[in-house]
């Protein structure tokens, strides 16, 4: 005997991992982009120098205030330099033709790490 299958929409365990996926990724609130030697020698490349300029330019400087990049110093010619970006200063960034190289995502900065640019991050 064939019994017909409802469709009843997302079971609850659905609903429980996608509710587990959403909050992981938006805990994660610094992306990692790494430079390697080639990147840091174009001072176009620190966006302490190249995004306010181009913020201002493109009539979007009320991001100024929503923008926070930490770095820290690499210990490799592959890793001369680490970017721990926010979200709105990762989109901004690829808006300004860059390919960031994302090595990875966490929470906040190290302690070790540098405001670069932009606002401190805060709870």
């Amino acid at each position: 005997m064939n019994v017909p299958q409802h469709d009843s929409g997302p079971t609850s365990n659905d609903l429980l991992e996608s509710l587990i996926a959403e909050h992981t990724t938006a805990a994660l609130n610094y992306q990692i982009v790494e430079q390697n030697a080639e990147d840091v020698q174009n001072i176009e490349n620190a966006p302490a120098v190249s995004m306010e300029p181009y913020l201002l330019q493109s009539g979007q400087r009320s991001l100024l205030t929503t923008i926070s990049i930490y770095s820290l110093r690499g210990e490799s010619r592959e890793q001369i330099r680490l970017l721990y970006m926010n979200p709105v200063a990762i989109r901004i960034w690829e808006e300004m033709g860059k390919a960031p190289r994302i090595i990875g995502a966490q929470v906040r900065p190290p302690h070790t790490a540098l405001l670069t640019f932009g606002v401190p991050f805060s709870t």
